[in-house]
């Protein structure tokens, strides 16, 4: 029952409990700045690569067919190579005395709990201080719509809509990917991930390209991001004005609305919880999207409906350590049972 590629090696730390404590290091610590005004990011360090290949091999004048197979070239190096790398650092775990304190800092660097509150939290400040512009400077940090096209009420809807999608992209399918593969698990979803935000666009450069990063961050969320739903749901019920009843209604009918196959989980649960209207009409640099409103509720949201966002993020999050805590406790129970 231990994550894929584990064993129980003299000097190793039990995966789960590693989990753990990385949850509760990232929870405290957040992105650790003064670390990495010393060292590169991990992620940053996947992005360096991933660019550098991408100016070898996507060139402008080969053709839309070759081009899709030096991306599916490219996603296949990408996985087998950070798997690799991976399984190899959670080898050093454990076999090497306190080596798997390396796998700990790593994973927690790789979660990003604090830093997604942090984030948005910015954008109800900058709202509630500096007024529209405010919030225009914070929420252009963690969105990529046009934050000129914004009002004060989109503002509010484009945070609680990435406090809700990065949910699930940043904490729930990285300790997922974790819990199936070990640490091997999570790099290989964050090295798609990182792929998937940096060519999988549906643009003349990358359309054809990035297809394959895509289509496997796609396939990689496809469970987390239901899951998700499902966590905020039953956050909602901890959560004073906030409808449990609500979010999983909202969820199972207009999830399949937005255009990700995924998203739509997350943003669909957090507008039902927080009776709200999401999504809908947005602008992009250089693109209009007309999509339908997720949600039932108001679409003039506030600064205040920011805090209540933050509010079910802050207990999602810890139903999603709680529920590692009893898949640990699970797999003691079926060991002794054994």
């Amino acid at each position: 029952m231990l994550p894929l590629g584990y064993t129980n090696g003299p000097a190793s730390l039990d995966p789960l409990i590693l989990l753990l404590l990385a949850l509760a290091i990232d929870a405290v610590a957040g992105e650790m700045p003064l670390v990495f005004r010393v060292l590169p990011h991990p992620v940053k360090l996947i992005g360096w690569v991933i660019r550098e290949a991408e100016q070898r091999m996507n060139r402008s004048w080969r053709s839309e067919r070759d081009r899709a197979w030096r991306g599916l070239l490219l996603a296949g190096m990408m996985i087998s190579g950070f798997f690799l790398l991976g399984k190899g650092i959670a080898l050093i775990g454990q076999a090497v005395p306190r080596g798997w304190l390396l796998e700990l800092a790593l994973t927690a660097v790789l979660l990003a709990q604090r830093s997604l509150y942090d984030h948005v939290r910015a954008v109800q400040i900058g709202l509630t201080r500096g007024g529209l512009e405010g919030g225009r400077q914070a929420v252009a940090m963690i969105v990529g719509r046009d934050p000129n096209s914004l009002d004060e009420h989109g503002v509010a809807r484009a945070a609680i809509e990435s406090c809700a999608e990065n949910f699930s992209d940043a904490v729930v399918a990285p300790v997922f990917w974790y819990v199936v593969a070990g640490f091997p698990g999570l790099l290989v979803y964050k090295a798609v991930n990182t792929l998937d935000s940096m060519i999988g666009h549906r643009n003349d450069r990358y359309r054809a390209f990035g297809m394959v990063s895509a289509r496997c961050d796609d396939l990689l969320n496809l469970i987390p991001a239901r899951l998700s739903g499902l966590i905020i749901a039953l956050a909602a019920l901890f959560v004073p004005r906030a409808s449990p009843g609500q979010a999983l209604t909202i969820m199972l009918r207009d999830a399949r609305h937005h255009r990700s196959p995924n998203s739509g989980w997350p943003e669909a649960a957090m507008a039902g919880a927080l009776d709200l209207a999401l999504v809908g009409p947005r602008q992009y640099p250089g693109l209009i999207v007309n999509d339908r409103w997720i949600g039932d509720g108001r679409a003039r949201a506030e600064a205040t409906d920011i805090g209540r966002a933050l509010t079910v993020f802050a207990v999602a999050c810890l139903i999603n350590a709680g529920l590692v805590a009893l898949v640990f406790v699970g797999q003691r129970w079926i060991r002794g049972g054994l």
